[in-house]
Protein backbone atom coordinates (compact mmCIF):
# COMPACT_ATOMS: atom_id res chain seq x y z
CA UNK A 1 0.00 0.00 0.00
CA UNK A 2 1.33 3.45 -0.95
CA UNK A 3 1.63 5.67 2.14
CA UNK A 4 3.21 8.63 0.33
CA UNK A 5 1.76 11.93 1.61
CA UNK A 6 -0.85 13.55 -0.59
CA UNK A 7 0.11 16.92 -2.03
CA UNK A 8 -2.29 19.74 -1.22
CA UNK A 9 -3.88 21.00 -4.41
CA UNK A 10 -2.82 24.59 -4.92
CA UNK A 11 -5.62 27.10 -5.39
CA UNK A 12 -5.78 28.93 -8.70
CA UNK A 13 -8.24 31.28 -10.34
CA UNK A 14 -10.63 30.26 -13.11
CA UNK A 15 -10.70 32.06 -16.47
CA UNK A 16 -11.88 35.60 -15.70
CA UNK A 17 -11.48 39.32 -16.28
CA UNK A 18 -10.59 41.57 -13.37
CA UNK A 19 -12.01 45.08 -13.87
CA UNK A 20 -10.54 47.75 -11.57
CA UNK A 21 -12.47 51.00 -11.21
CA UNK A 22 -10.11 53.70 -10.00
CA UNK A 23 -7.30 52.15 -12.04
CA UNK A 24 -5.20 55.32 -11.97
CA UNK A 25 -5.41 55.65 -8.18
CA UNK A 26 -3.01 55.04 -5.33
CA UNK A 27 -4.53 51.79 -4.05
CA UNK A 28 -4.38 50.25 -7.52
CA UNK A 29 -0.75 51.22 -7.96
CA UNK A 30 0.47 50.21 -4.49
CA UNK A 31 -1.60 47.10 -3.79
CA UNK A 32 -3.82 45.74 -6.55
CA UNK A 33 -1.42 45.66 -9.49
CA UNK A 34 1.41 44.13 -7.40
CA UNK A 35 -1.10 41.54 -6.16
CA UNK A 36 -2.03 40.61 -9.75
CA UNK A 37 1.66 40.42 -10.62
CA UNK A 38 2.39 38.11 -7.68
CA UNK A 39 -0.55 35.85 -8.48
CA UNK A 40 0.73 35.53 -12.03
CA UNK A 41 4.31 34.86 -10.92
CA UNK A 42 3.10 32.10 -8.60
CA UNK A 43 1.01 30.52 -11.38
CA UNK A 44 -2.31 31.29 -9.70
CA UNK A 45 -3.78 32.95 -12.81
CA UNK A 46 -4.65 30.99 -15.96
CA UNK A 47 -3.67 32.01 -19.47
CA UNK A 48 -7.36 32.90 -19.90
CA UNK A 49 -7.06 35.90 -17.58
CA UNK A 50 -7.49 39.57 -18.47
CA UNK A 51 -7.14 42.88 -16.65
CA UNK A 52 -9.19 45.98 -17.45
CA UNK A 53 -8.62 49.38 -15.86
CA UNK A 54 -11.38 51.99 -15.72
CA UNK A 55 -10.81 55.60 -14.62
CA UNK A 56 -11.40 59.19 -15.61
CA UNK A 57 -7.71 59.75 -16.37
CA UNK A 58 -7.00 59.50 -20.14
CA UNK A 59 -4.68 56.58 -20.85
CA UNK A 60 -4.09 54.08 -23.65
CA UNK A 61 -4.07 50.30 -23.32
CA UNK A 62 -0.28 50.39 -23.75
CA UNK A 63 0.20 53.01 -21.04
CA UNK A 64 -1.94 51.07 -18.56
CA UNK A 65 -0.12 47.85 -19.45
CA UNK A 66 3.19 49.57 -18.77
CA UNK A 67 1.98 50.73 -15.36
CA UNK A 68 0.64 47.25 -14.61
CA UNK A 69 3.73 45.37 -15.73
CA UNK A 70 6.26 47.88 -14.47
CA UNK A 71 8.79 46.96 -17.12
CA UNK A 72 9.18 43.44 -15.69
CA UNK A 73 9.18 40.19 -17.61
CA UNK A 74 5.67 39.22 -16.59
CA UNK A 75 4.48 39.57 -20.17
CA UNK A 76 6.99 36.97 -21.29
CA UNK A 77 6.06 34.59 -18.49
CA UNK A 78 2.28 34.76 -18.61
CA UNK A 79 1.49 36.63 -21.82
CA UNK A 80 -0.63 38.94 -19.64
CA UNK A 81 0.18 42.02 -21.69
CA UNK A 82 -2.09 40.81 -24.49
CA UNK A 83 -4.98 40.75 -22.04
CA UNK A 84 -4.66 44.25 -20.60
CA UNK A 85 -7.14 46.95 -21.58
CA UNK A 86 -8.03 50.41 -20.38
CA UNK A 87 -11.35 52.27 -20.59
CA UNK A 88 -11.27 56.01 -19.91
CA UNK A 89 -14.48 57.74 -18.96
CA UNK A 90 -16.66 59.25 -16.26
CA UNK A 91 -18.26 56.93 -13.74
CA UNK A 92 -21.65 58.56 -14.33
CA UNK A 93 -21.41 58.36 -18.14
CA UNK A 94 -23.41 55.47 -19.70
CA UNK A 95 -20.98 55.45 -22.64
CA UNK A 96 -18.19 54.34 -20.28
CA UNK A 97 -20.10 51.14 -19.48
CA UNK A 98 -21.09 50.56 -23.10
CA UNK A 99 -17.42 50.62 -24.11
CA UNK A 100 -16.53 48.47 -21.09
CA UNK A 101 -19.11 45.86 -22.14
CA UNK A 102 -17.67 45.81 -25.66
CA UNK A 103 -14.16 45.38 -24.23
CA UNK A 104 -15.27 42.48 -22.01
CA UNK A 105 -16.98 40.73 -24.92
CA UNK A 106 -13.82 41.13 -26.99
CA UNK A 107 -11.71 39.62 -24.20
CA UNK A 108 -14.11 36.69 -23.90
CA UNK A 109 -13.50 36.01 -27.59
CA UNK A 110 -9.73 36.55 -27.79
CA UNK A 111 -8.65 35.50 -24.28
CA UNK A 112 -11.24 32.86 -23.43
CA UNK A 113 -12.29 34.56 -20.18
CA UNK A 114 -15.62 32.68 -20.32
CA UNK A 115 -17.84 35.62 -19.36
CA UNK A 116 -16.50 35.66 -15.78
CA UNK A 117 -16.11 39.20 -14.41
CA UNK A 118 -14.82 40.52 -11.08
CA UNK A 119 -15.51 44.25 -10.67
CA UNK A 120 -13.27 45.91 -8.07
CA UNK A 121 -14.33 49.33 -6.74
CA UNK A 122 -11.01 50.98 -5.87
CA UNK A 123 -12.60 54.43 -5.92
CA UNK A 124 -13.63 57.03 -3.35
CA UNK A 125 -16.87 56.02 -1.64
CA UNK A 126 -18.74 58.76 -3.49
CA UNK A 127 -18.24 56.85 -6.76
CA UNK A 128 -19.77 53.58 -5.52
CA UNK A 129 -23.34 54.48 -6.47
CA UNK A 130 -22.69 55.71 -10.05
CA UNK A 131 -20.42 52.72 -10.79
CA UNK A 132 -22.94 50.19 -9.47
CA UNK A 133 -25.79 51.85 -11.35
CA UNK A 134 -23.63 52.07 -14.48
CA UNK A 135 -22.83 48.35 -14.34
CA UNK A 136 -26.51 47.52 -13.87
CA UNK A 137 -27.53 49.86 -16.68
CA UNK A 138 -25.21 48.02 -19.08
CA UNK A 139 -26.39 44.62 -17.85
CA UNK A 140 -22.93 43.79 -16.48
CA UNK A 141 -24.32 42.89 -13.07
CA UNK A 142 -25.96 39.81 -14.56
CA UNK A 143 -23.81 36.83 -15.46
CA UNK A 144 -24.49 34.50 -18.32
CA UNK A 145 -25.41 30.92 -17.46
CA UNK A 146 -22.33 29.10 -16.14
CA UNK A 147 -20.42 32.35 -15.57
CA UNK A 148 -20.10 34.81 -12.67
CA UNK A 149 -20.32 38.54 -12.11
CA UNK A 150 -18.97 39.69 -8.72
CA UNK A 151 -18.43 43.02 -6.98
CA UNK A 152 -15.58 43.82 -4.58
CA UNK A 153 -16.10 46.94 -2.45
CA UNK A 154 -13.40 48.69 -0.42
CA UNK A 155 -14.06 50.34 2.93
CA UNK A 156 -15.43 52.64 4.15
CA UNK A 157 -18.78 50.87 3.80
CA UNK A 158 -20.90 53.80 4.92
CA UNK A 159 -20.16 56.37 7.63
CA UNK A 160 -22.67 54.95 10.12
CA UNK A 161 -25.45 52.40 10.30
CA UNK A 162 -27.90 54.54 8.32
CA UNK A 163 -25.52 55.19 5.40
CA UNK A 164 -24.36 51.55 5.41
CA UNK A 165 -27.99 50.51 4.98
CA UNK A 166 -28.42 53.06 2.20
CA UNK A 167 -25.36 51.66 0.43
CA UNK A 168 -26.71 48.13 0.87
CA UNK A 169 -29.91 49.26 -0.83
CA UNK A 170 -27.91 50.52 -3.81
CA UNK A 171 -25.73 47.40 -3.95
CA UNK A 172 -28.64 44.96 -3.60
CA UNK A 173 -30.57 46.86 -6.23
CA UNK A 174 -28.05 45.55 -8.75
CA UNK A 175 -26.26 42.56 -7.17
CA UNK A 176 -27.37 39.64 -5.03
CA UNK A 177 -25.61 39.31 -1.66
CA UNK A 178 -23.72 36.21 -2.84
CA UNK A 179 -22.17 38.35 -5.60
CA UNK A 180 -20.85 40.99 -3.16
CA UNK A 181 -17.38 40.80 -1.56
CA UNK A 182 -16.80 43.54 1.05
CA UNK A 183 -13.06 43.63 1.61
CA UNK A 184 -11.06 44.29 4.78
CA UNK A 185 -7.42 43.65 3.95
CA UNK A 186 -6.67 42.73 7.59
CA UNK A 187 -8.54 39.46 7.09
CA UNK A 188 -6.16 38.55 4.26
CA UNK A 189 -3.13 38.50 6.58
CA UNK A 190 -1.81 35.02 7.38
CA UNK A 191 -1.30 36.07 10.98
CA UNK A 192 -4.97 37.07 11.38
CA UNK A 193 -6.00 33.71 9.95
CA UNK A 194 -3.55 32.07 12.35
CA UNK A 195 -5.92 33.10 15.15
CA UNK A 196 -8.29 30.52 13.68
CA UNK A 197 -5.55 27.91 13.35
CA UNK A 198 -4.43 28.40 16.95
CA UNK A 199 -7.96 28.08 18.31
CA UNK A 200 -9.42 25.31 16.21
CA UNK A 201 -6.45 23.15 15.22
CA UNK A 202 -5.22 22.67 18.80
CA UNK A 203 -7.20 20.93 21.53
CA UNK A 204 -5.05 22.29 24.38
CA UNK A 205 -6.35 25.86 24.08
CA UNK A 206 -10.08 25.21 23.81
CA UNK A 207 -10.70 24.39 27.53
CA UNK A 208 -9.05 27.63 28.70
CA UNK A 209 -10.61 29.91 26.08
CA UNK A 210 -13.44 31.20 28.28
CA UNK A 211 -14.47 33.19 31.36
CA UNK A 212 -13.29 30.49 33.79
CA UNK A 213 -9.64 31.04 32.85
CA UNK A 214 -9.39 34.42 31.11
CA UNK A 215 -9.24 37.55 33.28
CA UNK A 216 -9.43 40.01 30.37
CA UNK A 217 -8.46 40.45 26.71
CA UNK A 218 -6.58 43.35 25.09
CA UNK A 219 -6.58 44.10 21.36
CA UNK A 220 -4.14 46.77 20.21
CA UNK A 221 -3.68 48.29 16.75
CA UNK A 222 -0.90 50.87 17.16
CA UNK A 223 0.72 52.98 14.45
CA UNK A 224 3.82 55.14 14.69
CA UNK A 225 2.87 57.27 11.68
CA UNK A 226 0.61 60.28 11.69
CA UNK A 227 -2.07 60.97 9.07
CA UNK A 228 0.51 62.04 6.46
CA UNK A 229 -1.21 63.21 3.29
CA UNK A 230 -4.58 61.75 4.38
CA UNK A 231 -5.53 64.65 6.63
CA UNK A 232 -8.54 65.62 4.54
CA UNK A 233 -9.87 62.06 4.58
CA UNK A 234 -9.10 61.51 8.24
CA UNK A 235 -11.02 64.61 9.29
CA UNK A 236 -14.20 62.84 8.14
CA UNK A 237 -13.23 59.43 9.50
CA UNK A 238 -11.27 59.45 12.76
CA UNK A 239 -9.86 56.43 14.53
CA UNK A 240 -13.24 54.93 15.40
CA UNK A 241 -14.47 54.79 11.80
CA UNK A 242 -11.08 54.17 10.18
CA UNK A 243 -9.86 51.28 12.36
CA UNK A 244 -12.21 50.20 15.16
CA UNK A 245 -15.41 49.67 13.15
CA UNK A 246 -13.68 47.29 10.76
CA UNK A 247 -10.16 46.01 11.59
CA UNK A 248 -10.46 45.87 15.38
CA UNK A 249 -13.95 44.38 15.54
CA UNK A 250 -13.11 41.82 12.87
CA UNK A 251 -10.04 40.63 14.81
CA UNK A 252 -12.08 40.59 18.02
CA UNK A 253 -14.80 38.47 16.38
CA UNK A 254 -12.27 35.91 15.11
CA UNK A 255 -10.63 35.66 18.53
CA UNK A 256 -13.83 35.28 20.55
CA UNK A 257 -16.38 33.54 18.31
CA UNK A 258 -17.63 29.99 18.80
CA UNK A 259 -16.14 27.19 16.66
CA UNK A 260 -17.88 27.12 13.25
CA UNK A 261 -19.29 23.88 11.90
CA UNK A 262 -16.91 24.32 8.97
CA UNK A 263 -14.73 26.96 7.38
CA UNK A 264 -16.61 26.57 4.11
CA UNK A 265 -19.85 28.17 3.08
CA UNK A 266 -21.29 30.62 5.60
CA UNK A 267 -20.16 28.88 8.80
CA UNK A 268 -17.28 31.20 9.64
CA UNK A 269 -19.13 34.40 8.85
CA UNK A 270 -22.26 33.33 10.77
CA UNK A 271 -20.25 32.74 13.96
CA UNK A 272 -18.64 36.17 13.63
CA UNK A 273 -22.09 37.74 13.36
CA UNK A 274 -23.30 35.89 16.47
CA UNK A 275 -20.32 37.26 18.42
CA UNK A 276 -20.93 40.84 17.24
CA UNK A 277 -24.62 40.46 18.16
CA UNK A 278 -23.58 39.45 21.69
CA UNK A 279 -21.53 42.62 22.32
CA UNK A 280 -23.43 44.82 24.75
CA UNK A 281 -24.36 48.08 23.05
CA UNK A 282 -23.09 51.11 24.98
CA UNK A 283 -25.65 53.54 26.35
CA UNK A 284 -25.10 57.27 26.73
CA UNK A 285 -24.68 56.80 30.47
CA UNK A 286 -21.94 54.16 30.02
CA UNK A 287 -19.85 55.82 27.33
CA UNK A 288 -17.95 58.24 29.58
CA UNK A 289 -16.64 55.25 31.56
CA UNK A 290 -16.30 52.76 28.70
CA UNK A 291 -14.80 54.79 25.82
CA UNK A 292 -11.87 57.19 25.54
CA UNK A 293 -10.68 59.34 22.66
CA UNK A 294 -7.57 61.39 22.12
CA UNK A 295 -5.69 63.51 19.59
CA UNK A 296 -1.93 63.64 19.21
CA UNK A 297 -0.04 66.88 19.74
CA UNK A 298 3.52 67.83 18.88
CA UNK A 299 6.02 65.45 20.48
CA UNK A 300 9.04 63.22 20.05
CA UNK A 301 12.64 64.30 20.57
CA UNK A 302 14.69 67.37 19.68
CA UNK A 303 16.24 65.36 16.87
CA UNK A 304 12.85 64.09 15.61
CA UNK A 305 10.09 66.49 16.58
CA UNK A 306 6.74 65.35 15.16
CA UNK A 307 3.93 67.74 14.27
CA UNK A 308 0.63 67.63 16.10
CA UNK A 309 -2.51 66.47 14.32
CA UNK A 310 -3.90 69.99 13.97
CA UNK A 311 -0.67 70.99 12.20
CA UNK A 312 -1.02 68.30 9.53
CA UNK A 313 -1.93 69.17 5.92
CA UNK A 314 -5.68 69.19 5.31
CA UNK A 315 -6.61 69.24 9.01
CA UNK A 316 -8.81 71.87 10.63
CA UNK A 317 -6.66 73.89 13.09
CA UNK A 318 -9.53 73.53 15.60
CA UNK A 319 -10.21 69.88 14.75
CA UNK A 320 -11.97 67.62 17.27
CA UNK A 321 -11.28 64.44 15.30
CA UNK A 322 -9.92 61.58 17.38
CA UNK A 323 -6.62 59.95 16.37
CA UNK A 324 -6.84 57.56 19.33
CA UNK A 325 -9.76 55.49 20.56
CA UNK A 326 -10.02 52.94 23.37
CA UNK A 327 -13.07 51.01 24.59
CA UNK A 328 -14.10 48.44 27.15
CA UNK A 329 -16.55 45.97 25.63
CA UNK A 330 -18.63 43.25 27.24
CA UNK A 331 -19.85 40.12 25.47
CA UNK A 332 -23.13 38.78 26.79
CA UNK A 333 -22.86 35.09 26.04
CA UNK A 334 -22.13 31.92 28.00
CA UNK A 335 -18.42 31.78 27.13
CA UNK A 336 -17.45 35.38 27.89
CA UNK A 337 -19.96 36.80 30.39
CA UNK A 338 -18.13 38.98 32.92
CA UNK A 339 -14.84 39.17 30.98
CA UNK A 340 -13.90 42.73 29.92
CA UNK A 341 -12.42 43.28 26.47
CA UNK A 342 -10.20 46.31 26.06
CA UNK A 343 -9.53 47.54 22.52
CA UNK A 344 -7.44 50.50 21.44
CA UNK A 345 -5.98 52.05 18.35
CA UNK A 346 -4.02 55.19 17.73
CA UNK A 347 -1.66 57.10 15.50
CA UNK A 348 1.73 58.50 16.55
CA UNK A 349 2.18 55.85 19.23
CA UNK A 350 5.69 54.65 20.22
CA UNK A 351 5.54 51.30 18.37
CA UNK A 352 3.89 49.77 15.34
CA UNK A 353 1.99 46.84 16.77
CA UNK A 354 -1.11 44.72 16.22
CA UNK A 355 -1.76 42.02 18.79
CA UNK A 356 -4.39 40.10 20.72
CA UNK A 357 -3.45 39.35 24.34
CA UNK A 358 -5.42 37.00 26.59
CA UNK A 359 -4.42 37.51 30.22
CA UNK A 360 -5.35 34.59 32.42
CA UNK A 361 -6.58 34.53 36.00
CA UNK A 362 -3.92 34.56 38.68
CA UNK A 363 -3.55 31.42 40.79
CA UNK A 364 -6.15 31.35 43.60
CA UNK A 365 -3.37 30.78 46.13
CA UNK A 366 0.40 31.27 45.88
CA UNK A 367 2.31 29.20 48.48
CA UNK A 368 5.55 30.94 47.43
CA UNK A 369 6.64 33.84 49.71
CA UNK A 370 6.35 37.22 48.03
CA UNK A 371 10.06 37.98 48.51
CA UNK A 372 10.81 35.00 46.21
CA UNK A 373 8.68 36.41 43.39
CA UNK A 374 10.58 38.69 41.01
CA UNK A 375 7.95 40.80 39.25
CA UNK A 376 5.80 37.76 38.49
CA UNK A 377 3.09 38.73 36.00
CA UNK A 378 -0.14 36.91 35.25
CA UNK A 379 0.03 34.17 32.61
CA UNK A 380 -0.84 35.43 29.12
CA UNK A 381 -1.14 34.24 25.54
CA UNK A 382 -0.14 36.93 23.03
CA UNK A 383 -0.98 36.65 19.34
CA UNK A 384 1.29 39.03 17.40
CA UNK A 385 -0.32 39.95 14.08
CA UNK A 386 2.31 42.51 13.07
CA UNK A 387 5.24 43.02 13.10
CA UNK A 388 7.40 40.09 14.36
CA UNK A 389 4.46 37.84 13.58
CA UNK A 390 4.06 34.96 16.00
CA UNK A 391 2.75 33.77 19.36
CA UNK A 392 4.10 34.15 22.90
CA UNK A 393 3.04 32.23 25.99
CA UNK A 394 3.93 34.04 29.22
CA UNK A 395 4.23 32.04 32.45
CA UNK A 396 6.14 31.84 35.73
CA UNK A 397 9.40 29.86 35.92
CA UNK A 398 12.08 29.20 38.52
CA UNK A 399 15.21 31.31 38.20
CA UNK A 400 18.37 29.13 38.01
CA UNK A 401 20.31 29.11 41.25
CA UNK A 402 20.35 27.80 44.82
CA UNK A 403 17.38 29.90 45.94
CA UNK A 404 13.80 29.23 44.92
CA UNK A 405 12.90 32.41 43.05
CA UNK A 406 10.21 32.73 40.39
CA UNK A 407 9.89 35.27 37.63
CA UNK A 408 8.07 35.67 34.33
CA UNK A 409 9.36 33.81 31.26
CA UNK A 410 8.07 33.32 27.71
CA UNK A 411 7.92 30.67 25.03
CA UNK A 412 7.90 32.20 21.56
CA UNK A 413 6.83 31.01 18.14
CA UNK A 414 7.99 33.14 15.20
CA UNK A 415 6.59 32.88 11.69
CA UNK A 416 9.92 33.88 10.12
CA UNK A 417 11.94 31.29 11.98
CA UNK A 418 9.46 28.41 11.67
CA UNK A 419 8.24 28.57 8.08
CA UNK A 420 10.27 28.91 4.90
CA UNK A 421 7.14 29.49 2.79
CA UNK A 422 6.58 33.02 1.57
CA UNK A 423 3.53 34.65 3.11
CA UNK A 424 1.34 36.23 0.41
CA UNK A 425 0.30 39.84 0.69
CA UNK A 426 -3.22 40.33 2.02
CA UNK A 427 -4.60 41.71 -1.24
CA UNK A 428 -3.06 38.83 -3.15
CA UNK A 429 -4.91 36.28 -1.00
CA UNK A 430 -8.21 38.18 -1.10
CA UNK A 431 -8.13 38.80 -4.85
CA UNK A 432 -7.62 35.09 -5.43
CA UNK A 433 -10.47 34.24 -3.03
CA UNK A 434 -12.82 36.62 -4.86
CA UNK A 435 -11.89 35.14 -8.24
CA UNK A 436 -12.49 31.64 -6.89
CA UNK A 437 -15.72 32.71 -5.16
CA UNK A 438 -14.62 31.95 -1.59
CA UNK A 439 -16.30 34.60 0.59
CA UNK A 440 -15.08 33.27 3.97
CA UNK A 441 -12.67 36.19 4.56
CA UNK A 442 -15.04 38.86 3.26
CA UNK A 443 -17.62 40.76 5.29
CA UNK A 444 -21.30 40.00 5.03
CA UNK A 445 -23.99 42.69 5.04
CA UNK A 446 -25.21 41.88 8.56
CA UNK A 447 -21.61 41.95 9.88
CA UNK A 448 -21.23 45.53 8.67
CA UNK A 449 -24.48 46.59 10.29
CA UNK A 450 -23.68 45.00 13.66
CA UNK A 451 -20.26 46.68 13.67
CA UNK A 452 -21.82 50.08 13.09
CA UNK A 453 -24.40 49.42 15.85
CA UNK A 454 -21.51 49.05 18.31
CA UNK A 455 -19.57 52.21 17.42
CA UNK A 456 -22.39 54.56 16.36
CA UNK A 457 -23.52 55.47 19.91
CA UNK A 458 -19.94 56.34 20.88
CA UNK A 459 -19.33 58.50 17.79
CA UNK A 460 -22.67 60.28 18.36
CA UNK A 461 -21.83 60.87 22.04
CA UNK A 462 -18.45 62.37 21.15
CA UNK A 463 -20.03 64.60 18.49
CA UNK A 464 -22.36 66.06 21.15
CA UNK A 465 -19.58 66.50 23.72
CA UNK A 466 -18.35 70.10 23.66
CA UNK A 467 -15.55 69.65 26.22
CA UNK A 468 -11.94 69.84 24.96
CA UNK A 469 -10.78 66.63 23.31
CA UNK A 470 -8.12 64.85 25.43
CA UNK A 471 -4.64 65.02 23.93
CA UNK A 472 -1.46 62.97 24.06
CA UNK A 473 2.05 63.76 22.91
CA UNK A 474 3.24 62.13 19.70
CA UNK A 475 5.35 59.04 20.50
CA UNK A 476 3.48 58.43 23.78
CA UNK A 477 0.99 55.62 24.49
CA UNK A 478 -2.11 57.78 24.37
CA UNK A 479 -4.12 59.98 26.74
CA UNK A 480 -4.06 59.39 30.49
CA UNK A 481 -7.80 58.74 30.35
CA UNK A 482 -7.01 55.43 28.60
CA UNK A 483 -4.87 54.32 31.55
CA UNK A 484 -7.72 55.17 33.89
CA UNK A 485 -10.16 53.22 31.69
CA UNK A 486 -8.25 49.95 32.11
CA UNK A 487 -6.86 50.75 35.57
CA UNK A 488 -10.20 50.93 37.41
CA UNK A 489 -9.96 47.22 38.24
CA UNK A 490 -6.21 47.11 38.76
CA UNK A 491 -5.34 46.22 35.16
CA UNK A 492 -2.89 47.97 32.83
CA UNK A 493 -2.14 48.15 29.12
CA UNK A 494 0.57 46.03 27.56
CA UNK A 495 2.87 48.80 26.31
CA UNK A 496 5.80 47.59 24.21
CA UNK A 497 9.08 49.26 25.04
Amino acid sequence: MDHAPQLIQERSAPPATLVIFGASGDLTRRKLLPAVDNLARHSRLPDQFALVGVARTPMSDEQFAESALGGRSLAEKRQLAGGIRYVAGGYDDPDTYKRLAETLDELDAVRGTAGNRLFYLSTPAGAFEPVINGLAGAGLNQAREGSFSRLVIEKPYGRDLATARELDGIVHGAFEEHQVFRIDHYLGKDTVQNVLALRFANSIFQPIWDRSWVDHVQITVAETLGVGTRGGFYEHAGAMRDIVQNHVLQVLALALMEPPASFGGEGLRSEKVKLLQAIRLPTDRDIADAAVRGQYTRGGTREELMAGYREEVGVDPLSRTETYAAMRLNVDNWRWAGVPFYVRTGKRLPARLTEVALQFQRPPHLPIPTDQLTGLEADALILRIQPNEGISLRFGAKVPGHSFRVRTASMDFSYDQTFVEESPEAYERLLLDALIGDASLFIRSDEVQHSWRIVDPIIEHWNKDTSPIPTYEAASWGPTDADRLIGRNGRKWRNAS
